[in-house]
């Protein structure tokens, strides 16, 4: 059958509510990730997982626990090796923004699937960074690098 987390809860202090896209894109990747995802700490192949993520000086804390809420694991990450790509990724969705504004369809389509890219690009980057910590799914790594991205968005 295989781990898979039943409960995400973020870090609300680290949120800036400063865009509905952000927004949107928050409460899609934590829906989607609840109702399908493949989630697997240090080397457990079953259970239920709820997962509390945070920033914490610097370092992207991914805090498990069992079903019953009782603290499974913590493992922190720097979130260096994110910031290219983090980056990156805001600057593509100020272009989408822009481009729902102002531009064609052609233009939004090739945007949007620039932002696609740098999710794929973030996902792999959080599976490599996890390895050996915990496994994850493909699907699973780019929602979670979706609410990596609304931990660290400024506004």
């Amino acid at each position: 059958m295989g781990g898979r987390l039943v409960a995400i809860t973020l870090d609300e202090q680290a949120i800036a509510r400063t865009h509905a896209f952000i927004e949107a894109e928050r409460a899609v990747a934590i829906d989607d990730i609840l109702a399908e995802n493949s989630f697997q700490p240090g080397g457990r192949a079953d259970g239920d997982f709820r997962l509390v993520l945070s920033v914490r000086d610097g370092r992207l804390v991914f805090d498990i626990r069992d079903a019953g809420d009782t603290a499974i694991a913590m493992h922190m990450l720097s979130m260096r090796p994110f910031a290219r790509v983090v980056k990156d990724y805001f600057l593509i969705c100020e272009s989408y923004f822009a481009a729902v504004r102002s531009a064609g369809p052609e233009r939004i389509e090739a945007v949007d699937m620039g932002r696609r890219g740098m999710h794929d690009e973030g996902a792999t980057l959080l599976r490599e960074r996890l390895a050996g910590k915990i496994n994850l799914d493909h699907k699973t790594a780019r929602r979670l690098f979706t609410l990596l991205c609304a931990l660290r968005w400024k506004g």
